[in-house]
């Protein structure tokens, strides 16, 4: 992607031109939330859905949005707990592009994903994006662990960081910026968060870390805002400049998302990535319009 892209409306626009149509497979598809959402990306003719999970609950959702189940594909199971595997095992023997969750707990796709008979491993550690189009900003933001990874380690944190920007490269953003975040901006033994920060940094500068900037620590204003960083003396080239904020764990990039989207008002989609496929992973009490964002990511991931 030689362009930048800065919202959500661009990348829509972006996988219309291209004009590709991939499958993609919800995994329990029994909510009206969902549906609704693959149902406007469907009209939009960039996906062919295949639902999977019990064919009647299905259709009873279905038919309380008024969805027409002629245009979907419908992988009807016996029994609860075969769903999940049902879905992951259409991806793997590459009868479908894209998993998505549906009413399921994102535990039991991942235990599936897993598996090695499944080759949908290729190595990586698994990590979650946001992506986030905030009215304050002209450009995306990007935050990552917000699940998944509990309480990550220094080398899973590397790989995590690594791979939103891996990510954000791919989004048109060549030269993105990484602010590990912290309470503080000054290293502190007793705060175990600023010296991960601090190594983080020091291994993108050595190369470790390799295609962005990073730094840290850097409390949330400073990595986002000049001003912030400039009344506390933080002398640092990239300071309020972050495209990519990363967490020091689940709880604290769980509550910074939720405060960015129910709070803040921002535009947002979620995605996982390091695996063989993308995985679109949303929350029950997520928007529609959250999900369709999150599956247009998933969208634009399998074309890249």
């Amino acid at each position: 992607m030689d362009q930048q892209l800065r919202n959500f409306q661009e990348l829509f626009d972006f996988i219309k031109k291209v004009g590709n149509k991939f499958k993609l497979v919800v995994c329990q598809a029994n909510d009206p939330h969902v549906l609704t959402a693959v149902e406007y990306v469907r009209k939009e003719g960039l996906i062919e859905p295949i639902l999977v999970g019990f064919r009647d609950e299905i259709e009873e959702a279905a038919a309380s949005i008024n969805i027409n189940l002629q245009n979907y594909t419908i992988e009807h199971t016996l029994k609860k707990s075969n769903i999940a595997r049902n879905a992951v095992q259409l991806v793997a023997r590459g009868e479908a592009d894209i998993l998505m969750k549906g009413n399921i707990q994102t535990g039991e796709i991942l235990r599936e994903v897993l598996i090695k008979d499944n080759n949908l491993n290729i190595g990586r550690i698994l990590s979650t994006i946001v992506v986030f189009k905030h009215p304050r900003f002209d450009k995306l933001l990007y935050l990552s662990h917000a699940a998944l990874n509990i309480v990550p380690d220094l080398k899973q944190k590397q790989d995590i960081v690594q791979n939103v920007i891996n990510f954000v490269k791919n989004m048109g953003n060549q030269k993105p910026i990484c602010a590990i975040l912290s309470p503080v901006e000054t290293v502190n033994p007793s705060i175990p968060e600023t010296m991960d920060a601090a190594c983080l940094s020091k291994m993108a500068e050595r190369g470790t870390i390799k295609g962005g900037k990073v730094e840290g620590p850097l409390a949330l204003d400073n990595a986002l805002f000049l001003e912030a960083a400039e009344r506390k003396g933080i002398r640092s080239p990239y300071a309020g400049q972050a495209d990519i904020l990363v967490a020091q764990d689940l709880a604290s990039a769980d509550v910074l998302y939720k405060s960015l989207t129910f709070l803040g008002d921002a535009d947002a989609g979620c995605i996982l990535i390091g695996a063989r496929v993308p995985i679109v992973i949303t929350s029950r009490a997520d928007s529609v319009k959250t999900m369709i964002n999150s599956i247009v990511l998933g969208i634009y991931s399998s074309y890249r």
